[in-house]
């Protein structure tokens, strides 16, 4: 019986720990898109001569930073 319930600790510990590590994975990734990736792409479509692709991403990204306001930290 205590075998059991060590088993369905176990489970429970183990799901909450994967849910915990997605979370942060999608976190992470959230963080390299906008500070590495967006940037990269703009000045890269920029160097190509894509001025007309790159300036509506840009003003799409400027009105959503203006309008989201950060979560903050309880």
């Amino acid at each position: 019986m205590l075998t059991l319930l060590l088993v369905i600790f176990a489970l429970a510990f183990a799901g909450r720990l994967v849910i915990f590590a997605l979370k942060a994975a999608w976190g992470i990734s959230k963080l390299v898109f906008t500070i590495v990736l967006f940037p990269v792409i703009l000045v890269g479509a920029i160097i190509l001569g894509l001025v007309k692709i790159a300036l509506p991403l840009l003003i799409i990204g400027l009105v959503i930073s203006f309008f989201v306001q950060p979560r903050r930290a309880v």
